[in-house]
């Protein structure tokens, strides 16, 4: 209870400290909110030929959330209730600041929760990018601010959310400028607790047999995190910087499960299973870059070097108590990842011509290693389920990935934009277990072509074409083929013998009055990997595997943004139409699934700045979300949906804001995924929702510079 009261009574404090301020400051009171109203802003949802830009910057959403909750409310985005990150139902790469995140899955979710969203510029959803991205998909890039004036500014907030449990959260943010010197310090801390509930219905077509299960899990996090970013000016054209970034996460969850299994209508097994999981991980990243940038000739030399590592131990103790015996596994892993990279990009303008041409290239080693020791009472009686369990392994994952690209930009008649690239990416890695011995080593190279045209009719009219071709390759644990039992009753592993996913992607876009957008997309993909479910030796194990068969998706969407009342009110409308022919797909991984999937999905971002002129600013997002993935149907469709409120004290530089998440309908998922072997359905309700209270103090100079980018960039969305 003091955990809640505390922050409140804080607050509290704060709140009547400011309104005692601006009751002495009353004269100038209205000068001082006219000087805050922004009069001239970039709209909240820009949609260019490549990309759709959320400028968030100035918005009201920001109170009270970190990047990963701005992540959810960004439009085009989607995240299911595995964490995966999705554009428009494809998976993306992220990049921070144009630089690649290592992190997929809930360890980037964790890492993107010690963000505070405070500090967000814009986050750009790029859908056709060029060959200078390491594309696996489209392209999510997070711009933080940079502050670049004289002196020491920052600022620190407090947040305490209320969903099931309680959870706190705090961040602070330094900078300091001097001359050609720039300084910042971010750190966070997090500490939160979590409540999930799960139930599972899995049918095999063989003998009939039927399991459901009903869990319930609650979590605890605890995550401080800090970074720090120099940079030098050596002269107008040159800087030199380093970037160094820590976080940690200590975990720690208790999960109950009772469930029962049948066979041909007969109950076979009726089970109560608890699960306690403890989990250490750190994560270390440094990015040594200079930078040359010719603004009068246009030419930029970017060449960055650093190290990621990242270190996670966990302890996964499992009872499970049955109609005949008792039964107890332990669990423990140790996962190392170290990844060293090089990267070099360069951009000019080719003489007279008008044209811009950029080259460059990357080459990444990375070594990992996931060490696994099952313990317990259970694996030395024969009569247990665990008994003949693989005991330990040691498994590696080494690879090279080294890329090469080129991108020529020409504009002709002053009407046509043009954009044409080559990526070219060759990988050898090697893949084994110590004690199994299994051991698998491959290399290839691929090529990745893509092509943007934009037609500009007038300046009321424009239409855009882009190609694309990607392809997604396996995360390295997905690798891993060591089996290790699930408190839903399921074991899950790797799959030593996966192949990637490449696939090619078609986007038509017609621009009306700047205002209005409409655009049809078309996804083709004859090769993939998915979860799927096998029986081995009489257990149910979920695991990625290969899927051949042709996939075809088509869109049409519709969209605009509107800025009304002297810019004050913003709007941004988007919605869509999906359907997706999986019939192929199906028929040849006999998956006894849906053929044809249809379906409608959209999102709305409404803002109002200075309400009533009291420096009160609102914000509402809503989304409806269909998530169709592979093999994996969805059986509901979500509204998600958040209101903000905020008052700004511009006197002391103080916030308060107040956040509403899902209050009107608690969010769920609910998904069949189709096998060979059978349907797994499972019904999941999400944490994410409830009401969350922000102050935030600032001080010194805010203002933020927008990051520099050549005209190409600007205007087309070609480059970075």
């Amino acid at each position: 209870m003091r955990l809640i009261l505390f922050p409140i009574a804080l607050l509290t404090g704060f709140l009547t400290l400011a309104q005692t301020q601006e009751k002495k400051d009353t004269a100038t009171k209205q000068k001082e909110i006219e000087a805050v109203t922004l009069v001239a802003r970039k709209p909240t949802v820009e949609s260019k030929v490549d990309r759709t830009v959320f400028n968030v910057a100035n918005s009201a959403i920001l109170a009270g959330n970190t990047t990963w909750d701005v992540l959810r409310m960004t439009p085009l985005i989607s995240i299911d209730n595995n964490d995966a990150v999705k554009a428009e139902g494809q998976n993306v790469t992220v990049y921070i600041n144009d630089r690649k995140s290592v992190f997929t899955g809930k360890e980037l979710k964790e890492y993107l929760k010690t963000i505070p969203a405070d500090n967000l510029l814009k986050i750009e959803v790029i859908t056709s990018p060029s060959s200078r991205y390491e594309t696996s998909g489209s392209v999510i890039n997070i711009v933080l601010k940079k502050r670049d004036d004289e002196g020491l500014k920052g600022s620190i907030s407090l947040n305490n959310r209320q969903s099931t449990k309680n959870s706190q959260y705090t961040n602070f943010n330094l900078n300091y400028h001097k001359k050609r010197f720039t300084q910042t310090f971010i750190g966070s801390y997090n500490d939160g607790a979590y409540v999930n509930k799960n139930e599972i219905l899995n049918s095999r077509y063989e003998n009939d047999r039927v399991s459901r299960l009903s869990l319930e899990t609650v979590s605890r996090n605890e995550s401080p995190s800090l970074s720090s970013t120099s940079e030098f000016e050596i002269n107008d054209k040159n800087n030199i910087g380093l970037v160094l970034e820590y976080y940690q996460n200590r975990s720690l969850s208790f999960g109950e499960s009772e469930g029962t299994e049948s066979m041909n209508g007969t109950l076979k097994d009726a089970f109560n299973q608890t699960q306690n999981t403890w989990g250490f991980g750190r994560n270390l990243g440094t990015n040594l870059f200079y930078k040359y940038y010719d603004k009068e000739k246009n030419k930029i030399l970017d060449i960055n070097v650093g190290t990621n590592y990242s270190g996670n131990n966990g302890d996964n103790l499992i009872n499970k108590t049955g109609l005949s015996n008792v039964q107890e596994l332990g669990v423990i892993s140790n996962n190392e990842m170290r990844n060293y990279y090089l990267k070099i990009d360069y951009t000019q303008p080719l003489g007279k011509s008008g044209g811009t041409l950029e080259v460059g290239g990357k080459t990444d080693f990375n070594n990992h290693a996931i060490l696994n020791n099952l313990y317990g009472l259970s694996m030395n009686d024969q009569n247990s389920e665990y008994y003949n369990l693989a005991r330990n392994d040691r498994f590696h994952y080494e690879d090279n990935i080294s890329s090469l690209y080129a991108n020529y930009s020409k504009t002709f008649f002053e009407k046509l934009e043009t954009r044409i690239g080559l990526r070219y990416e060759y990988i050898d890695f090697k893949v084994r277990q110590d004690v199994a011995g299994t051991e698998r080593r491959d290399s290839y190279g691929t090529f990745l072509p893509n092509l943007l045209l934009k037609y500009t009719f007038s300046d009321k009219y424009d239409v855009s074409l882009t190609y694309n071709r990607s392809i997604w390759r396996p995360w390295y644990s997905e690798f891993n083929p060591f089996l290790v039992p699930d408190i839903n009753g399921t074991y899950s592993r790797g799959n030593l013998y996966l192949n990637p996913n490449p696939n090619d992607r078609l986007y038509l876009k017609f621009g009306i009055l700047k205002k209005y957008f409409i655009s049809a997309r078309y996804m083709y993909t004859n090769q993939d990997y998915w979860t799927t479910y096998v029986t081995e030796n009489g257990r149910t194990v979920s695991l990625p595997g290969n899927f051949d068969g042709k996939v075809q998706k088509y869109y049409l969407f519709a969209n605009t943004n509107q800025n009304f009342l002297k810019n004050k009110l913003n709007v941004n409308v988007g919605f869509g139409w999906y359907y997706i022919d999986n019939k192929d797909f199906n028929e040849k991984n006999q998956l006894g699934a849906k053929n044809y999937i249809s379906y409608w999905g959209g999102s709305a971002n409404v803002s109002y700045t200075n309400l009533f002129n009291k420096n009160i600013n609102i914000s509402a997002w809503m989304e409806i979300a269909n998530q169709n993935n592979g093999n994996s149907y969805a059986n509901n469709t979500n509204v998600f949906h958040n209101i903000s409120v905020t008052k700004i004290f511009p006197k002391t530089q103080m916030e308060l804001s107040m956040q509403l998440m899902n209050i009107f309908k608690r969010p769920y998922g609910d998904t069949t995924t189709y096998s060979p072997d059978g349907t797994f359905r499972e019904y999941s309700k999400w944490d994410w929702y409830g009401v969350a209270l922000t102050f935030v103090k600032r001080f010194g100079n805010q203002k933020v510079k927008e990051n520099t980018k050549t005209d190409v960039e600007k205007n087309s969305g070609g480059g970075k």
